[in-house]
């Protein structure tokens, strides 16, 4: 077991809470029972080290199970090593160490994507891993993060995917130039997210919604610029009936994907 806080071994994994040491190393941090189960059950080959407490295991067991059936082996570590590695204040007992995986734009559009999400200089890893998380779930074909966007392999990011990540195709660095030419070339409209766009209603009655789409999410206090804008085929704001002021970005992305996933299925 585990028990020193201090040695080399724990202080490599926490480091990978800081994208210089994840960028020299090609790995990343995972935190939490759902995160870790996502990632032996889809993507076992990616674990490189996991760590658990006895009492996490004894209280996960299918995760124990899971994680002999994908020849990963558990180390046992105290709770006060698993505080050190762990970027979370309260770890819920189990962190692993996985390879990085992205793929490249090349191939996401080499596959005929139907419904993808395009992430232009969005910096809250919340709202990024929400947002992944909301492509999974609306059966998007990929995410794509810009150079400009939040590191995938932030361990807020991660988190805030839970275990999305290990499920679709997620593309990063690339510049939207570079995307919005392959999206057309792959004959995907761009849809910008914009409060200064057409109703969401109106696109819907139209029937634009139900054509291959990528939508463009821009920064979460900014929006798009007028370049980002002029690069789309429309741009599209999600009403606001009530008195809020504005819609975050992830719960207007989650929005805009599920009602091209509605079109795209009815």
């Amino acid at each position: 077991m585990l028990d020193n806080p201090r040695s080399p071994r724990v202080r490599a994994v926490a480091k990978l809470a800081k994208r210089g040491a994840r960028s020299e190393t090609g790995l990343f941090l995972l935190e939490g029972p759902q995160a870790v189960s996502e990632a032996l059950t889809f993507r076992a080959e990616l674990v490189v080290e996991l760590y658990a407490t006895p009492t996490a295991l004894e209280r996960y067991p299918d995760l124990a199970q899971a994680a002999v059936d994908a020849g990963v082996d558990v180390e046992f570590v105290t709770e006060h090593v698993l505080d050190t590695m762990a970027d979370t204040v309260t770890p819920q007992g189990f962190v692993a160490v996985c390879h990085q995986f992205p793929t490249s734009v090349k191939d996401i559009f080499g596959a005929e994507p139907k419904l993808i999400a395009i992430l232009e200089e969005v910096r809250d890893p919340g709202n990024a891993g929400t947002i992944i998380r909301a492509a999974d779930s609306a059966g998007a074909d990929a995410v794509i993060l810009t150079g400009r966007t939040v590191d995938l392999y932030n361990p807020k990011v991660v988190r805030s995917s839970t275990g999305s990540i290990f499920h679709l195709p997620i593309a990063m660095g690339a510049t939207l130039t570079d995307v919005r030419a392959r999206a057309a070339a792959a004959g995907l409209q761009l849809l910008a997210a914009d409060v200064k766009g057409e109703d969401l209603l109106v696109a819907r009655n139209s029937g634009r919604l139900a054509k291959p789409t990528a939508w463009l999410f821009g920064n979460e206090a900014r929006g798009l610029d007028d370049d980002d804008l002029a690069l789309a085929d429309a741009a599209i704001t999600v009403p606001i009936y009530g008195s809020a002021e504005s819609m975050n970005l992830a719960t207007a992305a989650s929005v805009c994907l599920y009602e091209s996933a509605f079109a795209q299925r009815t």
